[in-house]
């Protein structure tokens, strides 16, 4: 049985994530755990954040890199004098990643009830940060896997369970370009500082393709000696522009990224960072990477492995809510 609330009644939540795959999935999740209009989002300050909590309720901290425990104890303190001043709340919620664990243990520490969901990204179990909520016994604990899923970890959908994968009809000359013509690509690497993704950038580079009508957004991999339009960062309205110009979107396996590329219709070509190759914390992207695989939402390669032909069997897909059934 899948374990999660189903709200009648509109609450007042504290609601807690990091920016960009884990505020993605809150926010899809919200409608489902019955958030009120008058609901707290706890969040860092980016873009992304501004324009997909724009008109809500918004506490802004300051921005955690990944095992940062000074900047996590940091917000800690910040949210125990700030949460008062908005409270009662029905319950604290968080997807993670750096900001949940100050953010549950600040809510708990006020007595507000707490609900952990561990990231869809996590296949396998849970995170750091779900083992130590876990070792702390202060919040409940529910996973979008029912692979490892226990008593103590609930389980719930999946918010990538409405998606689903069919022939699709983007080719070169649907779009009104000539055959022959290299492929329109939007590349986007993420945000999360400090790790660079240049694997990527020079699998593309060596891949023979012509790419000067590439679209890139490289965050922290941002460098300035590549053909086509090249930018740090870009904001919503920017990046579905992008997307949806596209004939072939390419990232990395970050969820926010994933989840904003599918729900605009397109299968993309996707690419896990490599903690060997210094590009995350730890290889957990690997795990949302064979996920999507595995429902058949994205062509998925290793760094090194990308060639043309994984460009062109992407072209071939597209990607429909289920619930649409065309």
């Amino acid at each position: 049985m899948v374990h999660g609330l189903d709200c009648g009644a509109a609450r007042r939540l504290l609601l807690i994530a990091s920016t960009v795959g884990h505020l993605a999935q809150l926010d899809r999740l919200a409608e489902s755990l019955g958030a009120g209009e008058n609901s707290l989002w706890v969040t860092f300050d980016t873009t992304q954040s501004r324009a997909l909590l724009h008109g809500r309720n918004v506490l802004y901290v300051p921005y955690i890199e990944p095992r940062d425990a000074r900047t996590a104890f940091t917000v800690y303190r910040q949210l125990v004098r700030e949460i008062p001043q908005y409270m009662p709340f029905d319950q604290a919620i968080s997807t993670g990643a750096a900001l949940a664990l100050p953010g549950l243990l600040a809510a708990r520490r006020h007595g507000i009830p707490a609900l952990y969901i561990e990231s869809v990204s996590r296949t396998d179990g849970p995170s750091l940060t779900g083992r130590m909520l876990a070792a702390s016994r202060a919040v409940e604990l529910e996973t979008q896997h029912p692979n490892w899923s226990t008593r103590r970890w609930k389980h719930r959908r999946t918010v990538l369970d409405s998606y689903k994968s069919v022939a699709g009809h983007h080719t070169l000359a649907a779009v009104g370009r000539p055959e022959g013509a290299a492929p329109r690509l939007f590349v986007t690497l993420g945000t999360i500082r400090p790790y660079k993704q240049d694997s990527l950038i020079e699998a593309l580079l060596h891949s023979g393709l012509d790419l000067s009508d590439t679209v890139w957004q490289l965050g922290s991999s941002f460098r300035t000696d590549l053909p086509g339009e090249v930018h740090r960062a870009l904001d919503s309205e920017e990046m579905d522009k992008n997307i949806l110009a596209a004939d072939v979107v390419i990232t990395h396996a970050g969820v926010g990224s994933i989840m904003r590329i599918l729900e605009l219709g397109r299968y993309p070509v996707v690419v896990p960072r490599r903690r060997s190759r210094g590009e995350h914390v730890d290889d957990h992207q690997t795990q949302i990477a064979n996920l999507v695989r595995r429902l058949d939402l994205a062509e998925v390669v290793e760094a090194p492995d990308l060639v043309v032909d994984n460009i062109w069997r992407a072209m071939e897909k597209k990607v429909i809510t289920a619930e649409a059934g065309q």
